[in-house]
């Protein structure tokens, strides 16, 4: 028998009231629950002893709420409202757009048994990078069009995505998504072209041709803590380093939302929290609980970067230690965002993927685990396409290993700054000619030039990159020639009037 229960509950699009919050949570407190989690899929989770499972499972039946049991059959719907109002991006979508398609999804009316998509479904503003945009079945991105949505799908443990035909209706979300999951999982389609036909032979719903490509903005993730202001209120985004906010503490945050008229508390796919519409007379209550309960705001922005796996002790450990010594060296991770997996078929969203794997076996006991470091496509976390960096690291060789992949990033970022500030040269002054071709590291920038060769190295001058021996490494950081990238040199002449 167990001794502990995992318990999820989802909110749907990441939203709950303070009121059914409050009774969520009044009902976890009379069943001994202390502490509770907010997921990758803005679901609330908790953990249960099984002496008192049966009066939570009888104050949850009473109230009407829906949960499941150390499974996730009915993934959460993930959605940017989280960061509408406070992350303006000026678009047509806004918070009555929001509601209206999650009130499209009929959760009364059959949604296959337990009343909830079996499919994972995202609702993403297309000019937000809060929110990942791909790791739904069914993702949904706002349009350039008003109340029309762009549909792309992604096949069941694959990370193939692929474009609908058509934009979809607002209204016509729920529906569309229906027919599709009845599809893909009580029929087994698993083909685009297959899918599509079978879709078109079901529902007919209002759409409209697409005009123009998906345009995703640079990721940048927004800093989410503290007390914001934005327009004539202020928003309050509440991070936990161990990801666990103490009921008690939630409690009072509901009790304060019902008593000055604030009706959403919001989850992020970061596991925090977003309260927004906090008007000015009561900001000193909030900080009043603040205080409270020693709930510090403002952590370093790195440490907000982060995603780790649901009931997931190892990852949230590991993700602290990595903090820690990014801190230490002051490391700089701007830009980017960090996934831990610890379990093989989960998934997490990141720029840098962190892999943890068994390198024995026993059974099917795990000894000696090790890590394998990837990155995303250009470090956009959004790509499907991942990149090896290293494989096989041991966790005491993790951090350093993790600090070189952040300066290959700052690196290559630099140099396409670079790039830019050159594509357009003072002609007038200036004239640039290539002369020659190097090979330059990408993580530290240090430069084979074969005029030069390599004097640490022994490598006589005149040598060409291609003629450096296999195990060359880079006199700077050892990083192998492998890994080198060609690179022009150029020389400048100014041009002066005659």
């Amino acid at each position: 028998m167990r001794d502990y229960y995992h318990i999820k509950i989802n909110l749907p699009g990441g939203i709950a009231s303070p009121g059914y919050l409050k009774d969520i949570l009044s009902a976890s407190w009379n069943a001994n629950v202390r502490k509770v989690r907010f997921g990758s899929r803005q679901q609330l989770l908790m953990t249960v002893h099984y002496e008192d499972m049966r009066f939570l499972e009888s104050d949850f039946k009473k109230l009407g709420i829906f949960y499941e049991v150390n499974t996730d059959r009915q993934p959460n719907i993930v959605s940017s409202y989280c960061g509408e109002d406070v992350f303006r991006t000026g678009q047509w979508l806004n918070a009555s757009e929001y509601h209206s398609v999650l009130d499209s999804f009929d959760f009364e009316q059959g949604f296959r048994p337990g009343l909830r998509p079996g499919l994972k479904v995202n609702i993403s503003d297309s000019n937000q990078s809060f929110t990942p945009f791909f790791t739904g079945n069914l993702n949904f991105i706002s349009s350039p069009e008003p109340h029309f949505w762009y549909l792309y799908v992604r096949l069941k443990q694959s990370n193939t995505v692929f474009k609908w035909d058509k934009l979809i209706y607002t209204n016509e979300i729920g529906r569309l998504a229906k027919v599709v999951e009845e599809c893909m999982l009580d029929e087994g389609i698993n083909e685009e072209n297959a899918l599509k036909a079978a879709v078109s032979e079901r529902i007919h719903y209002v759409s409209q041709q697409s005009t123009q490509e998906l345009e995703l903005p640079s990721f940048s993730l927004p800093y989410y803590e503290g007390f914001n202001r934005y327009e004539s209120r202020t928003w309050l985004g509440l991070y936990r380093r161990d990801e666990e906010f103490s009921i008690e503490f939630l409690l009072d945050v509901c009790e304060l939302c019902l008593k000055t008229r604030v009706g959403e508390i919001c989850a992020t796919p970061w596991k925090s929290l977003v309260i927004k519409g906090i008007e000015d007379q009561y900001r000193e209550a909030w900080s009043n609980i603040l205080g409270k309960h020693n709930i510090n705001v403002r952590h370093a922005a790195n440490e907000l970067a982060w995603q780790t796996e649901d009931h997931n002790g190892d990852g949230a450990e590991l993700k602290n230690d990595l903090i820690r010594y990014f801190s230490k060296n002051d490391t700089r991770t701007f830009g980017l965002c960090f996934g831990i997996q610890t379990r093989p078929k989960s998934e997490v969203f990141g720029s840098i993927l962190i892999r943890k794997r068994p390198l024995l076996r026993i059974g099917q006991l795990p000894l000696f685990s090790v890590y394998d470091l990837y990155y995303t496509e250009n470090f956009n976390p959004n790509s499907r396409a991942q990149v090896l960096f290293e494989k096989g690291l041991f966790k005491i060789h993790l951090p350093a290993q993790l600090e070189r992949l952040c300066r290959r990033f700052n690196n290559q970022r630099s140099r396409d700054t670079l790039k830019t500030m050159l594509s357009e040269p003072d002609e007038a002054k200036t004239a640039v000619k290539a002369v020659k071709t190097a090979h330059q590291c990408p993580d530290c920038l240090t430069v084979y030039d074969p005029e030069f060769g390599d004097i640490l190295g022994d490598i006589p001058s005149g040598t060409a990159f291609e003629d450096l021996p296999a195990g060359y490494c880079c006199p700077t950081c050892d990083s192998g020639k492998a890994i080198f990238l060609p690179i022009e040199l150029t020389r400048s002449s100014n041009l002066e009037p005659a």
